[in-house]
């Protein structure tokens, strides 16, 4: 009876709609911790969630964004995420080592866009006027807190490593005399540059054993590898394609222009001055060796990991 009622036009529309229920139902929730918001390497998810890129792979996104690697990586091993963008890679392997059940699923940045810098009141011209002097990095375990130990063994630096947070709040601890010389990344600290406040007195790069190593890794747990596999593995497609996105579409630098709420031109200086498209391939892990040597050397693991526990922790998926 009810269906002598229903013409084929309505029957269809109908159908259309369950089909689209479903397809909404079956979108997975992924919840992602990123360290410092704004920068253009940890912004990959939050502007491929504005381009759709992930909702195409069957995702929705939910984010968090953190100080630093160290807590984005606490947030994943705590369970309250699934995937943590950003993490210092040498802090993984520490926290890998002691027992945690992170694994990396990709490399996030082979080499560091971070910067450092004084007031231009200070006395201090490069790192090596910093004897007795604070240098800043995010948190303990992070990326920028590993070139800091780097910067330190490089120059035979006698400074004192301080945690000072993001860029924001490191920046008002050196405007107030409270840090010596602090952390940034693009495009956080221009406009202060152009503004005469601070200079720049080194980079990441300036490092060969920085600029030839990834420095920063995506990760997720053992646990969530084991029950929800497939949708890591989707979130991974779905991060491979907005990074060819935003080195191939115009638009892409509009949305991160939009995202960080600065010109566009601003948004062009930070991905090709300071990201190249080599630092965000997602399937290289660059200088493993040395990294592995590194990370005893700066006490992140007691003793350098073997090849077997290199694989268990490194479980990028494929294309």
């Amino acid at each position: 009876m009810m269906r002598t009622l229903l013409s084929r036009p309505a029957i269809a529309a109908m159908v259309l709609l369950a089909a689209s229920a479903g397809s909404a139902r079956a979108a997975e929730l992924v919840k992602v911790a990123a360290g410092q918001r704004g920068n253009w390497d940890t912004s990959v998810t939050e502007l491929g969630k504005r381009a759709g890129i992930f909702a195409k792979n069957g995702l929705e996104i939910e984010l968090l964004y953190t100080q630093g690697g160290g807590e984005t990586q606490q947030a994943v091993i705590s369970g309250s995420v699934d995937v943590g963008v950003a993490a210092g890679i040498m802090g993984v392997m520490g926290a890998f080592s002691k027992g945690a059940p992170v694994r990396i699923i990709g490399s996030e940045t082979n080499g560091a866009a971070d910067f450092w810098y004084a007031a231009t009141a200070s006395d201090i011209k490069s790192l090596r006027d910093t004897d007795g002097k604070t240098i800043a990095y995010s948190t303990n375990g992070s990326s920028t807190h590993g070139i800091v130990l780097a910067f330190m063994k490089e120059y035979g630096l006698k400074a004192k490593p301080t945690a000072t947070g993001g860029p924001a709040a490191t920046f008002t601890q050196v405007m107030s005399g409270q840090i010596d010389v602090g952390w940034s990344a693009p495009p956080f600290g221009f406009d202060a540059e152009k503004d005469g406040k601070i200079r720049i007195v080194a980079r990441g790069n300036d490092l060969p054993a920085v600029r030839e190593q990834t420095s920063r890794v995506l990760i997720t747990t053992a646990a969530a590898l084991a029950s929800r596999g497939d949708v890591i593995r989707r979130f991974i497609a779905a991060y491979r394609q907005t990074i060819d996105w935003m080195y191939s579409d115009p638009q892409a630098l509009k949305t991160y222009a939009e995202f960080i709420q600065m010109p566009e031109e601003t948004a062009r200086r930070v991905r090709d001055e300071f990201f190249p498209r080599f630092m965000l391939d997602l399937d290289a892990i660059v200088g493993i060796d040395q990294l592995v040597q590194d990370a005893v050397i700066y006490k992140y693991t007691a003793q350098a990991l073997t090849k077997t526990q290199l694989a268990e922790l490194i479980q990028i998926p494929p294309r």
